[in-house]
């Protein structure tokens, strides 16, 4: 079995990969069966005397490869027929800009297995970049914050080298007296914990949050049943929100009228209801003029998140009267950061966790006759047809959706 580690090929360009060469030497001592080459590249983090260092081949012509590792979505031009593929195809919720993609991957008769899909039989994603999306997010956030009050200036996180380097940028400032509201229970959440701990920023509970006031800054980590209530006043659990969500409304406004800086790290499913509304945002008592949307759905549940920012450029302003983008520094703008992207500015730190991931979760399903359906899950396409999970998507490759 030959694995190809190949070259991220997507603009702008990606420096992230599956396999550090240290996490490729742990995963050849396990399965010393396994057989690994990597395609050359002058973008990745890790260049390609490291791994040739590490004792792996660097190679130009992946065509005698099995099974091909890439992160993100692989240009049609550049996909090799009758092969397996892992990589984020950006296709199973449809997206109009990847359907050319997912046609050419049935036409080329690729199993295509993608990362976002590789999850237990509950539906819980085994691995992702999540994590460190909440990292550089936070991060991301608080650096707006000292741009637009001129308090004080973090370098770009893509400048520093990994997360402890951002952690010492972090413990260097002064922080002004800010209440923080963070959402979400899953990996992004606590990856943006984890800084707001790293600067030992005090963590209150609701009651207090809502109702009292503090001399030095504080953050709240709030979850589904924080910030919706059911409609007809009943209290159940998240399953039920998950399930109903029809069912609920937005208890938000409690929380955005104390709240200077929202960091969005939840997940935002169908039907759910919208945080608050562009006509929340105009009235006065409506106190957040800081959003680091991690979560970045457009036009969904955080109005002011109107487009994806860049690395290159990552905050913009929104105007709540004029309901338009202005500059961030703009005195009547809440300032946004909804960077779509954000792990890819801590690429060394994202593809050894991402590693690590792939290689507890995913690689034992080749030596083992996939005994937990990882694989199984995970495939989309097979003999250049859908699989029977995701035939969903034949309306969306035949071009009816």
């Amino acid at each position: 079995m030959k694995f190809g580690i190949i070259k991220e090929r997507k603009n702008p360009p990606d420096k992230r990969v599956v396999f550090s060469p240290e996490k490729l030497q742990e995963l050849i001592r396990k399965y010393p069966s396994a057989k690994f080459v990597v395609e050359s590249s002058d973008i990745r983090v890790f260049s390609d005397v490291a791994y040739k260092n590490a004792g792996f081949e660097v190679v130009s012509d992946m065509s005698d490869c099995d099974i091909l590792l890439g992160v993100k979505e692989v240009p049609v031009e550049a996909l090799i027929p009758n092969k397996k593929y892992f990589f984020f195809s950006h296709t199973i919720k449809k997206q109009p800009y990847n359907r050319n993609l997912l046609q050419a991957i049935l036409a080329k008769n690729i199993e295509l297995y993608d990362h976002e899909t590789i999850v237990k039989e509950n539906g819980a994603r085994l691995i992702g970049f999540g994590r460190y999306a909440g990292i550089v997010g936070a991060y991301n956030g608080l650096r707006a914050i000292g741009l637009k009050t001129n308090q004080f200036q973090l370098p770009k996180a893509a400048t520093l080298v990994n997360q402890q380097a951002l952690i010492a940028e972090l413990q260097k400032i002064n922080l002004p007296n800010l209440k923080i509201l963070l959402t979400g229970n899953g990996k992004v959440a606590y990856g943006a914990k984890e800084m707001l701990d790293a600067m030992h920023i005090k963590q209150v509970s609701v009651e207090e949050y809502l109702h009292q006031n503090f001399s030095e800054p504080v953050f709240c980590f709030v979850d589904v049943l924080d910030y919706n209530k059911r409609k007809d006043g009943k209290i159940f659990d998240n399953i039920d929100f998950y399930n109903h969500p029809e069912a609920y409304e937005s208890d938000f406004l409690r929380f955005a009228n104390v709240t200077d800086f929202f960091i969005a790290g939840h997940f935002y499913g169908n039907g759910a209801p919208v945080f608050f509304t562009k006509e929340d945002a105009k009235k006065p008592e409506f106190k957040i003029r800081f959003i680091a949307d991690i979560s970045c759905d457009i036009n969904g549940p955080i109005p002011t998140t109107i487009r994806a920012s860049t690395i290159e450029n990552p905050f913009y302003g929104y105007h709540p009267e004029k309901e338009t983008e202005v500059d961030f520094l703009d005195e009547n703008a809440i300032a946004v950061m909804a960077v779509d992207n954000l792990p890819c500015e801590l690429p060394k730190d994202a593809s050894e966790g991402f590693g690590e991931m792939f290689l507890e979760n995913v690689i034992p399903a080749f030596f083992d006759g996939d005994k937990n359906g990882i694989l199984i899950r995970a495939k989309i396409t097979e003999n250049g047809s859908l699989t029977e999970r995701f035939s969903y998507l034949q309306d969306y490759v035949d071009g009816r959706e």
